[in-house]
């Protein structure tokens, strides 16, 4: 795994956490979800194309 990608991920979601956390001490408790959800989807579409060449690299050394 890269390091590039584990900083990018901590960035992320260093930044979602400052901003729940701003967001639930203005009582905006719904935006914060969605903002938390929102991280969570950006960090899942950096790993899916990890998984998709994991998977690639799978399926050509067990020649499927």
């Amino acid at each position: 795994m890269e390091l590039e990608l584990i900083f990018k991920i901590a960035a992320v979601g260093i930044i979602v956490a400052v901003l729940v956390q701003l967001l639930k001490r203005a009582e905006r408790d719904e935006q914060a979800m969605m903002t938390a959800l929102a991280g969570l989807i950006v960090v899942l579409m950096m790993i899916i194309e990890r998984i998709a060449e994991l998977f690639d690299t799978v399926r050509t050394l067990f020649g499927f």
